[in-house]
């Protein structure tokens, strides 16, 4: 259940080897693994839960990957709605195990499967199959602008580095993002990849509800890519009030982060950033 990344063959083509007489060799290469995981969710009792959503990701962290997911998508606000949430046996020969059962705590409301409302997630846009610009924005229950936090500048130009190191997927395959977890010492406290940059947030949203440590209050987000506002809004709803990203933002996600009183932080690389709003959190 941890198949992360596979090996391929592949014909490597170097020019600049063509005076050695190799200028192209087969050889394997390591790629990240992308596969569909169906998450279902319902009331405890006889019967399976409904599917709720299925989102491309690379397996690995999928029970975190799953209660992130309905964590920021508003459909439970804590470790105590969620009774069990379990992997189980998919419909493939043999089996892959890319579905998660999440069984929701007494009194929880079931979330409404509609199928014009229904989550189809790819790697590259996570909030696709919604049917309405009201269906993709939801509120936190945090007061993030309230939140005291201040860092100072030299200690989130070392973040993308302390990052980085720790992207283990990356270093073998170079197609997988990373969310990262740090504290405003610049300490990282967990870092998720996934093919997905949406998934790997949802990755370390999902331990910190299981881990009962929301809200993330006095911490950094900090994503490989760039933040957009689906980003933005997951960093919301756990309560971040710093997200930081080495890519540039979108619109959308400076305006939500205004609304929200959240720090959004762009272009981190080196020794420059941009900080689109509340720049008060950070010191110089």
């Amino acid at each position: 259940m941890g198949r992360a990344t596979d090996r391929r063959g592949v014909l490597r083509i170097d020019l600049d080897a063509a005076a050695t007489g190799r200028a192209s060799v087969r050889r394997q290469d390591s790629l990240a693994v992308e596969e569909p995981l169906e998450i279902r969710v319902g009331a405890a009792g006889p019967g399976r839960r409904r599917p709720l959503a299925v989102t491309m990701r690379t397996p690995g962290d999928d029970l975190d990957l799953a209660i992130g997911f309905l964590l920021t998508e508003g459909l439970i606000r804590s470790a105590d709605d969620v009774r069990t949430a379990q992997l189980c046996a998919g419909a493939e020969t043999p089996n892959t195990y890319n579905v998660v059962d999440v069984v929701l705590s007494p009194g929880v409301p079931e979330p409404a499967v509609d199928p014009a409302r229904n989550f189809y997630t790819t790697s590259s846009c996570g909030v696709c199959g919604k049917a309405s610009i009201d269906a993709v924005r939801t509120r936190s229950v945090f007061a993030v602008g309230d939140d005291p936090l201040t860092v100072p500048a030299a200690v989130l130009t070392t973040l993308p580095d302390r990052l980085r190191a720790a992207q283990r997927g990356f270093d073998r395959t170079g197609g997988l993002h990373a969310a990262g977890l740090f504290t405003a010492d610049g300490d990282l406290v967990v870092l998720r990849e996934d093919v997905g940059r949406h998934n790997a947030v949802d990755k370390v949203v999902g331990w910190a509800v299981r881990e009962r440590r929301l809200p993330l209050a006095g911490h950094v987000l900090l994503v490989s890519g760039r933040a957009s506002f689906e980003l933005t809004q997951k960093a919301w709803m756990a309560g971040v009030p710093l997200l930081a990203a080495v890519s540039a933002p979108s619109t959308l996600a400076v305006e939500l982060a205004e609304e929200a009183g959240l720090t959004l932080v762009g272009f981190l690389r080196g020794e420059a950033m941009n900080v689109y709003t509340r720049p008060d959190r950070i010191t110089t």
